[in-house]
C-alpha cells in the first residue's frame, strides 16, 4: 500500500487529504520504519499538488495518529476479535488514520467512517475489509470518552513505547516519567527567538519565557510567514529549549566558531547574530539550503559547508565549538510524535558511538583556553550525562564550567553537576507549555 491510489476517488471531498495521511503512516509503519515523519509526507505532498487545506489536514491526521499512536492502537486492539495485525501496515494505518479523526480531531464521526471505507474499497488488498473497518471505527465512535478517559489516565502505559516508559522510570522515576508522557501527549506551541535587543514586534500575541531567550506564541494558528517580524528578519522559530546551548557558549564580537550538525540552523542564528564568525557545518545539503535561506531572511552570515563534521581539518582551532549532537530525539516528541515509534535502542546505542567520535573532534577544534557545548535532545543519560563524564574521563584537558540557574531562568534546569537538562514537563504547569527535552554540557580547555 503506497497511498498514490486515485482511480476517481479522489473527486470526494476531504479524501485525497486521508489517503495521503494513511499512506504515509502506512509506509512509517511498514517498508519506511525509522524514516522521520517530516522527511516523508512533505514530498508527498508536493507530489499529490494538494491545495493548502488539504494539505494541512493530512498533516494533521499523519501527526495526530502518531502523536495518540499507543492509545489507537490499544483501543483498536481490544476491538478486534484477532487483535491488531501489525503485519498488515496497510489496515493498521487505515484503522488507526480513522480512529485519530474520531478521536482527537474536529471531524464528524460519519465523514471519518465513511472516507476510510472509501479508501479500504479502493484498495484491492484491503476491498474484503471494508465491512471491518466500518463496524470497529463505528465502535470507536460510540466508546469514544471511555477510550479518551483511560489514555488520559495513564499516557505512560498507554502511549508510550514498552522500551522508552522503561528508560524513563529508570532515568527518573515513575512520577516524572508520568509527567513526561502527558506533555508528550499535549503537543508542542510555537516558540521564537528574537534577535539580540529586538523588540517584540507590534501585533505578535506571545510572552516571553524564563531567561528571556524567547516568546511563546499563545495563538499558532497563523502561518509562520504571515506573523508579524517574519519578513523583517526579527525573528526565527526555535523551541525555548534549543535556544538554551547558543546561549550558554556566550560567544563575543569577532570569535571564531564552528557550529558542527549545524542544520535546521537555530543555534547558527544565535552564535551570528551574536556577532560571532561562524562556520556552519552539517552533512545535508538540503538542510543547509533552508539553514542559508533562513540567515538570508534574517540578513546574518556564516560560512556555511555542506561535510562531515569528521573530515573538518584541526590546523585552526577555533574559540568555540558547538556540538549538538546526531541523536535519539526522545526529548523532542512534543513537536515530532512519531520519533518513539521510529525508534528503538539498537538505534540509541548506534548513535552513542557516533556521538562519542564527534565529541573527540570537537575537543580537538577547540583551541587552548577556548569553549566547548555538548547538546542533544535527548532524554536518554547515554547520550547525555553519561557521554559528559566519559569525554571528561578521556580528556583531562577539558574541566567543566557549571551553568548557573540565572543563565536559563530556573534552578530546575540545573543539575546537580551544573548542566542543563530539560525535560518535556518542565514549565508545563499554570498552562505554560512544556519545553523540548535537552541535555548540554559546557566544558573549556585548559590552557597550555
Amino acid at each position: 500500500m503506497d497511498g498514490q491510489h486515485t482511480e476517481g476517488a479522489g473527486q470526494v471531498a476531504g479524501l485525497p487529504a486521508r489517503r495521503l495521511a494513511w499512506g504515509t503512516v502506512a509506509d512509517l509503519l511498514g517498508k519506511n520504519r525509522g524514516t522521520a515523519l517530516e522527511d516523508a509526507i512533505e514530498p508527498a505532498v508536493q507530489r499529490a499538488v494538494l491545495p493548502p487545506q488539504d494539505a494541512g489536514l493530512a498533516r494533521a491526521i499523519a501527526t495526530t495518529t502518531f502523536r495518540h499512536l499507543g492509545v489507537i492502537r490499544h483501543a483498536l486492539h481490544q476491538r478486534l476479535a484477532r487483535g491488531l495485525p501489525d503485519d498488515q501496515p496497510g489496515l493498521v494505518a487505515l484503522l488507526a488514520t480513522g480512529a485519530a479523526q474520531i478521536l482527537y480531531l474536529n471531524v464528524q464521526d460519519h465523514a471519518a467512517v465513511d472516507l476510510a471505507v472509501r479508501l479500504a474499497k479502493s484498495d484491492p488488498g484491503l476491498q474484503h475489509l471494508a465491512g471491518l473497518a466500518n463496524a470497529v471505527l463505528r465502535r470507536i465512535a460510540r466508546e469514544r470518552d471511555d477510550i479518551l478517559r483511560e489514555g488520559e489516565a495513564d499516557p505512560l502505559r498507554l502511549n508510550t513505547p514498552d522500551w522508552l516508559a522503561r528508560r524513563w522510570i529508570a532515568a527518573y522515576g515513575e512520577e516524572t516519567a508520568r509527567a513526561i508522557a502527558a506533555a508528550n501527549a499535549r503537543g508542542a506551541g510555537l516558540d521564537l527567538t528574537l534577535r539580540p535587543g529586538a523588540p517584540i514586534p507590534e501585533g505578535l500575541d506571545g510572552r516571553r519565557l524564563p531567561g528571556s531567550l524567547s516568546l511563546r506564541l499563545d495563538d499558532a494558528r497563523t502561518p509562520v510567514p504571515e506573523l508579524p517580524g517574519f519578513q523583517d528578519g526579527t525573528w526565527w522559530v526555535q523551541d525555548a529549549a534549543a535556544a538554551f546551548p547558543a546561549h550558554l557558549l556566550a560567544v563575543r564580537p569577532g570569535e571564531r566558531v564552528v557550529d558542527l550538525c549545524a542544520a535546521p540552523g537555530g543555534k547558527t542564528a544565535q552564535l551570528a547574530a551574536a556577532g560571532a564568525a561562524v562556520l556552519a557545518v552539517d552533512r545535508s545539503a538540503p538542510r543547509l539550503r533552508r539553514l542559508e535561506a533562513n540567515l538570508a531572511r534574517l540578513g546574518l552570515s556564516a560560512d556555511v559547508q555542506a561535510v562531515d563534521a569528521l573530515a573538518l581539518p584541526e590546523d585552526q582551532p577555533f574559540d568555540a565549538v558547538l556540538l549538538d549532537a546526531p541523536c535519539s530525539a526522545t526529548g523532542t516528541v512534543r513537536r515530532h510524535p512519531d520519533v518513539p515509534w521510529a525508534k528503538n535502542e539498537a538505534d540509541l546505542m548506534r548513535l552513542v558511538g557516533l556521538q562519542r567520535r564527534l565529541l573527540d573532534k570537537a575537543a580537538r577544534l577547540t583551541r587552548p583556553g577556548g569553549r566547548l557545548v555538548y547538546c542533544t535532545c535527548s532524554l536518554e543519560p547515554e547520550e547525555g550525562e553519561g557521554q559528559a563524564g566519559a569525554f571528561l574521563a578521556r580528556h583531562p584537558d577539558f574541566v567543566r564550567r557549571p551553568i548557573t540557574p540565572e543563565e536559563v531562568g530556573d534552578a530546575a534546569l540545573v543539575t546537580a553537576s551544573g548542566d542543563l537538562r530539560t525535560l518535556p514537563s518542565h514549565w508545563s504547569d499554570e498552562g505554560r507549555g512544556g519545553l523540548d527535552g535537552f541535555y548540554a554540557v559546557r566544558l573549556e580547555r585548559r590552557e597550555a
